[in-house]
């Protein structure tokens, strides 16, 4: 098994994107990029078995609703959207209430924060990649929505504090930690850059979501969740160990 994880950017200098292979003697970090391309993208998505994106998929129901009223000049529904207190419902999405009742953990939102930009990007590449050997599904499709600092938290690992120039102690920390949660991964030569850009290891670790995704063992939302979240776009968060990856 071949996974891919990119921890996108809306311009490709902050995109970072990591190949894993997956064999029975363990998993390999095979390649890791810095300053990533839609092409370079696209090319290694038709690669890989499964890739992890780090990116909004989708935009809340409510938020589409009141903008495509608004957009109309529809009024009378504008004001039936606005007869529940709060914004809430208009900057998250139901996934993003579910990590946040999960771990703790709040994503940000992709209606009312930067990462609407990074959202446009990704929808963008996913639309590009559609085609007949490309499942473009928003919950559970060839491409999955991944959230880093979830599945650390879910590992056992730190998952704030390792980010920024300065912090490259706390990153090379941090990978020391997952190694020895996961033996069989590794970094080989990759290591050095994962240690000094929390974009690349973020890209492993999305990477290593996608494995998750692609032996079930994410969270999914229920039937009727599932309706909402094939518009709105669904965060995997791992449900089981880190040890549960290690091939067999």
């Amino acid at each position: 098994m071949r996974t891919l994880g990119i921890d996108l950017a809306s311009q490709p200098e902050r995109t970072a994107m990591a190949t894993l292979d997956w064999s029975p003697a363990g998993a390999t970090v095979i390649d890791v990029r810095t300053t990533v391309t839609d092409e370079m993208i696209l090319d290694a998505l038709r690669a890989a078995d499964r890739t992890g994106i780090d990116a909004p998929f989708g935009w809340p129901d409510a938020f589409v609703d009141v903008v495509s009223a608004h957009h109309i000049y529809d009024s009378a529904s504008e004001n039936e959207l606005f007869t529940e207190p709060g914004v809430t419902r208009f900057v998250r999405r139901m996934t993003d209430e579910w990590v946040r009742a999960r771990t703790g953990l709040v994503p940000l939102s992709v209606s009312a924060d930067r990462i609407a930009y990074v959202a446009l990007r990704a929808v963008r590449l996913l639309a590009r990649a559609d085609d007949p050997g490309f499942d473009a599904g928003r919950v559970n499709g060839t491409a999955v929505e991944a959230y880093p600092a979830a599945a650390l938290k879910i590992w056992g690992l730190s998952h704030n504090r390792y980010k920024g120039k300065t912090n490259h102690q706390v990153l090379a920390r941090l990978i020391d930690d997952l190694c020895d949660l996961a033996p069989w991964l590794d970094f080989g030569p990759h290591r050095a850059l994962c240690t000094v850009s929390d974009d690349a290891f973020d890209a492993v670790v999305t990477a290593m979501i996608a494995r998750a995704a692609a032996l079930g063992m994410t969270e999914l939302p229920d039937a009727a969740g599932t309706l909402v979240a094939e518009r709105e776009g669904w965060i995997h968060v791992p449900n089981q160990p880190l040890g549960a990856l290690a091939p067999s």
